[in-house]
């Protein structure tokens, strides 16, 4: 809105990043690969907290939304912002939000939770490697994927599978949540 520009601008300015997004991706399947073993032990946990995480996320965006008194298309564009950009984009265009607005609101999240979040999870005397990367990429998506892959492989991989399954789980349940608490 600052600029006066519209979606579809900053759409094709973008779509040289999303063209390097497609190999990045592909990329964080080897070293997700290389922890399978891991992730198999700790499906059940993982799932687990992938539902907490999602849910928690969506809701805590509606309730501060709500409480600064935004409208509901402003409710529609926050909620999905713990989700990877092209599909919190996604989300907030299908249901009336704004993706323009979520994209931002989502750069955002991504960028203060790679900032923030090691912090967090050392206050909070979280060592291990899967838990560190597992909440870093399910809460701020890819931006705290690459800060997990500075921290070790294990990390980044456990971030990476987070940052997936929740971008599934954010588009499955923010359409419901949406329907339930908006409509």
């Amino acid at each position: 809105m600052a600029f006066q520009g519209d979606y579809a601008s900053y759409f094709a300015a973008v779509q040289p990043i999303h063209l390097l997004l497609g190999p990045a991706v592909v990329a964080l399947a080897v070293p997700l690969y290389r922890h399978l073993a891991q992730v198999r032990e700790q499906a059940a946990l993982l799932v687990v907290a992938l539902f907490v995480g999602s849910l928690t996320a969506i809701l805590s965006s509606l309730a501060v939304g709500w409480l600064l008194g935004l409208s509901p298309t402003e409710l529609l564009s926050l909620a999905p912002k713990s989700a990877t950009a092209a599909v919190s984009m996604e989300i907030a265009a299908k249901n009336g939000g704004t993706p323009a607005v979520t994209a931002v609101l989502t750069i955002l999240t991504g960028v203060t939770g790679a900032i923030v979040a090691p912090f967090i999870l050392n206050w909070l005397r979280i060592e291990r490697a899967d838990a560190r990367g597992f909440s870093m990429g399910l809460t701020s998506h890819g931006i705290a994927t690459a800060r997990a892959f500075q921290e070790s492989e294990t990390a980044g991989a456990f971030s990476g599978l987070a940052m997936a399954l929740n971008a599934i789980a954010t588009a499955i349940l923010a359409p419901v949540i949406f329907r339930l608490l908006l409509h």
